[in-house]
């Protein structure tokens, strides 16, 4: 099972748009919608126009009578957001693009007054109207080349069957220049074998570069379509804050539940052991000093385990090779601890803020015993690099594969400690091909 493009966070859920080969463009489903889109788009663009103009003009007239003028355009500038409902719907359904739905609208006052206010406000809806007002000669563009790209295609590629319909008209053949029949002089017609070949020829090439053109003009639609009809680039923000404090915070709870067990299970209880044992050897002191001298010793014993707990519960919580000497030597100490042989390769110009280069750490700790316990490989290797402003640490191994976060491999957690500071996990993990995980951090 390939577990490919599982990222966090997501900043907006996107079907993957399958993409044809140069090949098989011409009969694919994806041109063909696109196509539709491009010829449409002067329909919906004519028609916004006008709704979008008309209204929002007589709005601005009326203005001066406030119940007739401010209400008239909030009204319009709300009803722009069903417009783009169907404008996201029709995307969806001729080009694959899945864009998310904006905030919903909310009177922030009570009362009518209130709603007028808040309509006349309404970012989504001026979007929306900015969009309508946009499309018509943006529609008036792609439906002139969507259509003069495939009948210029048409007609080429069937030169050869419509060559002799010219002959009712007296003509050898589709004139190029000249002043026509009534006026000879110099006309040239497409016509003889060498030309007739030629065109065909120029229709395969515009059979096979005509959708390359229709992928480049509804890219245009598809960033109209995320600009100007999806949520908000503050709000998309908002929620991503809002998801990543979210995480932070059960992160820390799970941290700490940890800690709380780990203490209660180990180093507490060695130690509650251990205030029994040294009561019974001073009661014993007198009467059995041999036996109390043992005890004694066994109670030495526990506290050499207890310490020991302790420095690794420590250790834990967080290294101290990591505070001295960064994620380099970090790492490769967790990886000389791992039961397959991991290759580590760490090249920061400088080291990432502290909170950041620990959940490095724990992150690649964590895969890495992944590694040891679940993935069947012989080999694995750390790639720690710094791309720009963020770093990207790599961990491959050749093991079995299908590492799935749904199936409790421990991935999931460790998305969520990756979202707390704003960061991406991506797995490949395709069957029998080994698990790449790919994390990407802010310095």
């Amino acid at each position: 099972m390939s577990t490919a493009g599982i990222t966090v966070p997501g900043a907006e859920p996107r079907v993957p748009v399958s993409r044809p080969s140069f090949w098989r463009a011409p009969i694919s489903a994806r041109t063909w919608g696109e196509t539709m889109h491009l010829t449409l788009n002067f329909f919906v663009g004519l028609l916004g126009f006008i709704y979008v103009t008309v209204f929002i003009v007589l709005g601005i007239g009326l203005t001066p009578l406030f119940l007739m003028g401010l209400p008239l355009i909030a009204g319009i500038v709300v009803s722009c957001r069903g417009w783009g409902s169907m404008e996201r719907a029709r995307a969806r359904l001729l080009m694959d693009e899945v864009v998310r739905k904006p905030a919903k609208f909310r009177q922030k006052t009570p009362g009518f007054t209130g709603w007028v206010k808040s309509g006349c406000a309404d970012g989504t809806g001026w979007r929306g109207a900015l969009y309508l007002f946009l499309m018509l000669p943006w529609g008036i563009f792609t439906f002139t080349m969507a259509i003069t790209l495939w009948s210029a295609t048409l007609v080429t590629l069937t030169y050869p069957f419509t060559q002799p319909l010219f002959r009712l008209a007296d003509q050898p053949g589709a004139q190029l220049s000249g002043d026509g029949p009534k006026a000879p002089g110099d006309d040239f017609y497409l016509t003889g074998p060498l030309w007739v070949t030629a065109t065909v020829l120029v229709g395969v090439v515009l059979l096979f570069l005509t959708p390359q053109l229709i992928r480049g003009l509804a890219a245009v639609d598809r960033a109209m379509v995320r600009g100007l009809l999806g949520p908000a680039f503050l709000s998309k923000q908002v929620e991503e804050l809002t998801v990543s404090r979210a995480a932070s915070v059960d992160t820390a709870a799970s941290d700490m539940r940890r800690i709380e067990r780990d203490l209660h299970d180990g180093a507490q209880a060695r130690l509650v052991s251990l205030a029994m044992d040294l009561g019974l050897a001073k009661e014993k002191m007198d009467s059995d000093p041999e036996s109390a001298q043992r005890m004694v010793v066994d109670a030495h014993n526990e506290v050499k385990l207890a310490l020991r707990e302790l420095r690794d519960l420590a250790r834990g919580i967080h290294p101290a090779v990591l505070t001295d000497r960064g994620l380099d030597a970090a790492l490769s100490a967790v990886a000389a601890k791992c039961t397959v042989p991991v290759a580590v390769t760490v090249d920061l110009p400088r080291r990432p803020s502290a909170p950041v280069e620990q959940v490095a750490y724990y992150t690649v700790s964590e895969l890495l015993t992944n590694v040891s316990k679940h993935s069947g490989a012989d080999s694995a290797s750390v790639t720690v690099r710094a791309d720009g402003d963020r770093i990207v640490a790599v961990v491959a191994d050749n093991g079995r594969g299908g590492a799935n976060p749904a199936h409790g491999t421990g991935i999931a957690g460790l998305m969520e400690r990756v979202r707390g500071v704003d960061g991406t996990l991506k797995v490949d993990s395709p069957a029998g091909r080994g698990t790449t995980v790919t994390l990407t951090l802010p310095y």
